[in-house]
C-alpha cells in the first residue's frame, strides 16, 4: 500500500555548517611569512608547485590552466573555511601572488 507524499525534503542552502572556519590569515598578511612571500614575489611558479605538492597533488599541476583555482577550492574545502569558488576566481585573478601566499600559509599551519 503506498502512502501519498505530503511533504518534499527541503535542500540545503550552502553547504557551509556550523564548524566552518576562516582562512588563518588575510590576503594581504603577505609579511607573516618572509620566505612564502619572497618566493610568492620574485618565483610565484615555484610557490604554486609548492603549494600544490603540500595539499598532496603533483608538483606539475599548477601547469595547467586553472588548477590553482581547484586548489584554493580544495583547501577551502578541506579545512572547511567559508568562501565561494567566484571569490576564489576573484582573488586568484587580481591578487594572485597574495593569493598564493595565503595558501602557502595555510597549508603551512595546518600541516
Amino acid at each position: 500500500m503506498s502512502y501519498p507524499i505530503s511533504a518534499q525534503p527541503q535542500g540545503v542552502q550552502g553547504y557551509m555548517t556550523s564548524n566552518s572556519s576562516q582562512w588563518n590569515s588575510d590576503v594581504f598578511d603577505c609579511c607573516e611569512d618572509m620566505g612564502v612571500c619572497l618566493c610568492g614575489t620574485f618565483v610565484p611558479c615555484i610557490l604554486a608547485c609548492k603549494v600544490s605538492q603540500d595539499f598532496g597533488e603533483c608538483c606539475c599541476l599548477p601547469c595547467l590552466f586553472g588548477s590553482i583555482l581547484a586548489v584554493r577550492t580544495g583547501i577551502r574545502e578541506r579545512y572547511h573555511i567559508e568562501g565561494s569558488i567566484c571569490k576564489d576566481w576573484v582573488c586568484l585573478s587580481f591578487c594572485g601572488p597574495c593569493a598564493l601566499c595565503q595558501m602557502a600559509r595555510e597549508l603551512k599551519t595546518r600541516n
